[in-house]
């Protein structure tokens, strides 16, 4: 089976299990994940499954990609923080869907990669720097959408302090191997109110120090 072939697939895959927003659909059909696939993997690109990129991270699962963007209801002209840059996948895919993505990533060699497949494509909406994601990037707050992709224990508080009124964070919560949910924060007039989402399994999200090359 070819790559358009599996891509096709893939984005039928998705509408099966409940992915309904175009344009998230639009969005994962145009980003190439084997652009951000180890070469080991390449022949699972377009699998519905999470794969190994180093540092003990992986490129999530589609369709796992597929139901937090669509929770986090991007809009064209908003202004989003990704937490856990990874591979750079989830970071491209909602580069298409709003006017610019900021990305925090705390493997500096993972960031070093990911950056070079954000100017290989290209895509020029992502500003990406190596930091501790729990602080948020508050220089660049406040932001219309926040995404989390590693697990916190809990709503981490300096990154509820960074959404805008209005605003919507989704995240997962839970224990490291553990059970764990997504969840999805709204703000209103200052105030959070919480949804739970669906399960998932993902890695811990950690404070503190850099890691470096």
């Amino acid at each position: 089976m070819s790559g358009e072939a599996r891509k096709i697939r893939l984005i039928m895959d998705l509408r099966r299990s409940g992915i309904t927003d175009t344009r998230v659909l639009s969005a994962i059909e145009r980003v190439p994940r084997e652009a951000f696939v180890s070469s080991p993997f390449l022949d699972q690109a377009y699998e519905n499954t999470a794969l190994p990129i180093g540092k003990g991270q992986t490129i999530s699962q589609p369709l796992v990609v597929a139901q937090m963007t669509q929770a986090l209801e991007v809009g064209e002209r908003m202004k989003v923080l990704e937490i856990g840059t990874g591979s750079g996948y989830q970071a491209a895919v909602l580069a298409k869907l709003c006017r610019r993505v900021y990305t925090i990533e705390r493997h500096k060699s993972l960031l070093t990669e990911a950056e070079r497949r954000f100017r290989a494509l290209p895509v020029h909406n992502i500003t990406a720097i190596a930091g501790d994601g729990t602080r948020g990037w508050p220089e660049q707050a406040p932001f219309d959408r926040i995404l989390v992709t590693a697990a916190a224990g809990e709503i981490p508080k300096a990154l509820l302090d960074q959404l805008s009124d209005d605003g919507a964070m989704v995240l997962p919560v839970g224990t490291p191997g553990g059970d764990q949910e997504v969840l999805r924060i709204r703000k209103k007039n200052g105030q959070p109110s919480v949804e739970r989402l669906f399960p998932v399994r993902f890695v811990p999200l950690v404070a503190g120090g850099l890691e470096e090359l």
